[in-house]
Order: structure tokens, then sequence, then C-alpha cells
């Protein structure tokens, strides 16, 4: 199987499941998610989605919670929107890429302010 029709498949469930967790999921506990990556196997049937979560670490947990109760949903509508002869199993997966950047920056700000600070 070529490489191009999964990575079609990954980019259009990307697409859907960002429009589908900001505007058909009413569930309150889910804040600021960005979908940052889909992998899908090669034989399409199962996908990891990979989500960003942005607040407090009670939000965070209150944002994953609502994500794992709705991944049914989300199944579903995925069913629907895209056109597969099987909608891949899904899996939450939390990327942790964006606050660990942050934590560096951090740490890059401190070493430099402490820098100044020696001159």
């Amino acid at each position: 199987m070529s490489k191009v029709r999964p990575q079609k498949v990954q980019e259009l469930i990307k697409i859907e499941t960002s429009q589908i967790i900001s505007r058909e999921i009413k569930d309150p506990r889910i804040g600021f998610v960005t979908v940052t990556e889909v992998t899908v196997t090669p034989d399409l049937r199962e996908a990891k989605i990979f989500v960003s979560l942005m607040g407090s670490d009670k939000e965070i947990a209150a944002s994953w919670a609502g994500l794992n109760s709705a991944k049914g949903f989300v199944r579903r509508e995925l069913g629907r929107r895209i056109r597969l002869r099987y909608t891949p199993e899904i899996e939450f997966v939390r990327d942790t890429t964006l606050d660990y950047s942050e934590h560096i920056q951090h740490l890059l700000n401190d070493a430099h302010i402490e820098h100044d600070q020696e001159e």
C-alpha cells in the first residue's frame, strides 16, 4: 500500500477531529484543546490523535476526562464525515511538546537574567 493514502487520511482525521471538538462536543469540562497530530496504522484500523491541552492542572485534567468520555462520539462523527470501509478505533494521546518548550524557554530566560545580573 502506498504511503500517500494514510497521510491523506491522517490529515483529514486531524481536520475533522479539530472541528468536532471545537464545534460539536458540548461537554463543559473540555477547555482549550488543540489537535496537533494524527497517526494511523497502515491498515487504517487504528488512529492515535495527539492533543495539546492548555490551562491549569485542574482544567487540563477535566479536559482530558471530557475528551476520553467523548471518544465514542468523536469516532461516530468521524465515521459519518470520512467515508472509509472501517472507521478507525481512536485513542487520544497527550502531546506535551508545548509544555516542554515552555519549560525550556523559562530556563533560558532565567539563565539570561542570571547572566545579566553577574555582569
